[in-house]
């Protein structure tokens, strides 16, 4: 069976979710057409790659392809236009994200074309994305489900140690849902309580606005951090692992600001299985992964004192710190598999008509 994965670009969770469901879904052949890059490159998605939006090329894409189905994430209007392209098949819309109203505003505009072109709805499992598929799309299958990852960690290394000179770190692009200010004036407190401590931004340098970098450089001079602050930028997906594996054995942790995610944030996946414990705000989809005390720590979004102090026992209660290392990646690998993605997948396909597969 033939499957096209479509977006927008190759970046973000979409592009890591469509690296690691083309392992999960190992039994299938899958390709992925993005209509634009903005980077230097891509990384690897061990599968056929086609980044273009011009019309003759994703036709002869579409010809040559052959496709027994298409899922298509956000953006709904590529479905009318594959189809008028020569794309016979099924269609599954896919909804990973987006801000409450965005997300509402766009299922409200792509409603008629979303209702006549898809034949289900594919969502993570996150309340308010599959409270507006019910309400707006109520006559369309859903199935929700969460993302994948391949773990290959094992929790039992974890180095558990006080530490010394901890890395806090978070990830993301500056725009203002990922409220990289609230992290700025966190790793500030931080820095005050341990002057050892250093803050790694892993900054996309591409998904922002002139204006968001220029007020993110503005904020970071007028506290000035001086070296405790290391900005990286385009550190490859697949040295990720070692960064986040030196977090952890730093003594310190991922911290997430976000005020909105749709699905679990790949960031906080890919650290819970490396052994870096993960300290987040309630956004949203992180639900599925991050438990309170279990196997990650929220803290108030807007309460930098709560954020604080979760950062301070999550550093210095170390039996605490390991508990919640070897529950993630245990919760991780129950939960976010790629057997049970790829079981989940043939579920949907089977429910929606599929036979030989």
């Amino acid at each position: 069976m033939k499957i096209l994965f479509v977006f927008h670009l190759p970046s973000g969770g979409v592009e890591t979710l469509n690296r690691q469901r083309n392992v999960a879904l190992k039994d299938f052949h899958c390709e992925f057409l993005y209509f634009q890059n903005e980077k230097s490159g891509i990384n690897d998605h061990g599968a056929p790659v086609y980044i273009t939006n011009n019309d003759m090329e994703i036709k002869n894409i579409i010809s040559k392809g052959n496709y027994d189905l298409v899922v298509v994430t956000s953006a709904y209007q590529a479905m009318p236009r594959l189809r008028n392209l020569g794309y016979k098949g099924p269609f599954i819309f896919e909804i990973q994200g987006g801000q409450y109203e965005d997300l509402k505003n766009m299922l409200i505009n792509g409603n008629k074309t979303i209702m006549t072109q898809a034949k289900g709805i594919l969502t993570p499992v996150t309340p308010y994305i599959i409270e507006l598929t019910k309400k707006l799309l109520p006559a369309l299958p859903r199935y929700s489900y969460n993302n994948c990852i391949n773990v290959t960690s094992n929790s039992a290394n974890a180095n558990i140690t006080s530490p010394k000179s901890p890395y806090v770190a978070w990830i993301g692009r500056i725009q203002e849902n990922k409220n990289w200010r609230e992290f700025l004036l966190l790793g500030k407190k931080l820095i005050e309580y341990n002057s050892n401590i250093k803050l790694c931004m892993f900054v996309d340098p591409v998904l922002s606005t002139p204006n968001d970098r220029n007020e993110f450089k503005k904020k970071i001079e007028e506290l000035g951090f001086g070296n405790n602050l290391m900005l990286l930028t385009d550190v490859k997906n697949d040295e990720m692992k070692e960064q986040f594996m030196k977090i952890g054995n730093s003594g310190g942790f991922l911290c997430i600001t976000s005020k909105y995610e749709g699905a679990t944030t790949y960031v906080a996946l890919e650290a819970m299985t490396s052994d870096c414990p993960v300290l987040t705000t309630d956004c949203n989809g992180i639900r599925a992964a991050v438990i309170h005390n279990i196997t990650g720590k929220y803290y108030q979004i807007g309460n930098i004192k709560d954020a604080y102090m979760q950062s301070i026992e999550l550093m210095s209660d170390l039996s605490l710190r390991k508990k919640i290392i070897q529950n993630a990646s245990t919760h991780i690998r129950e939960n976010f598999s790629s057997e049970r993605y790829a079981s989940n997948f043939n579920i949907m396909l089977r429910s929606l008509g599929f036979k030989n597969i």
